[in-house]
């Protein structure tokens, strides 16, 4: 084999191997979750009144919503206004707002999954009709990736696997360490932060970051 013949299959490795490394790269869209609230049916009642159904708004995830109704939150220094109420409605009320929401409100809530409110921070919620003081129940969302089971079989995750995301685009690139896959029937691919760290890493809703996929997967 002469030079030439050998650079030549050089370069076509390097530019198959690189096609290759391309296939394999995961890029999320994000969304950046601002503070809400879920809300039991009860709850519902309590703070629009008796019989009132929750007006959806726009779709998140399928079957997910967010509506035309708001609440306050009163915490023990401060208050949120205009909170977003998102539905459908759920079997324990749950309210999501960020470490700097927490300091407003003079509450420090934990940072957990959705639906681990056990210990968890309370609140009080206002609306238009009633009021109540929910006793536990306000988290910092962790940061997490939607994504459907044929997605996550076809990257080899599975649901609970935790992963690192990086952000590597503009000035304020960064790594986020313990996001977790949240994979279900219908979802659609994208990981979920709150406005703290979106801010810390100069997101907005729509921008792409990068699934760092574990080196026996890749």
């Amino acid at each position: 084999m002469d030079l030439t013949q050998a650079i030549h299959q050089a370069v076509m490795k390097a530019l198959q191997e690189q096609n290759q490394s391309a296939d394999r790269e995961l890029w999320v869209p994000v969304g950046v979750s601002a503070r809400h609230i879920h809300l039991s049916p009860a709850d519902v009642e309590r703070l629009f009144g008796p019989g009132h159904t929750l007006h959806p708004v726009k779709e998140l995830q399928p079957g997910q919503f967010s509506c035309e109704e708001t609440v306050t939150l009163v915490g023990p220094k401060g208050i949120l206004q205009k909170v977003r109420v998102l539905g459908p409605a759920r079997g324990r009320t749950q309210v999501e707002v960020s470490a700097t929401d927490g300091r407003t409100l003079g509450i420090n809530p934990p940072v957990r999954l959705s639906g681990d409110l056990d210990g968890s921070a309370g609140i009080a919620v206002v609306g238009p009709s009633g009021a109540f003081t929910l006793p536990e129940g306000v988290i910092v969302a962790q940061r997490h990736i939607h994504m459907s089971p044929e997605d996550a079989e076809r990257w080899g995750l599975k649901h609970g696997q935790v992963v690192q995301v990086a952000v590597e685009k503009g000035i304020r690139r960064l790594i986020f360490d313990d996001v977790v896959l949240r994979v279900g029937k219908g979802f659609e691919l994208e990981m979920h932060i709150d406005t703290d760290e979106a801010n810390a890493a100069g997101l907005r809703n729509g921008d792409r970051a990068r699934v760092l996929l574990p080196k026996e997967e890749a």
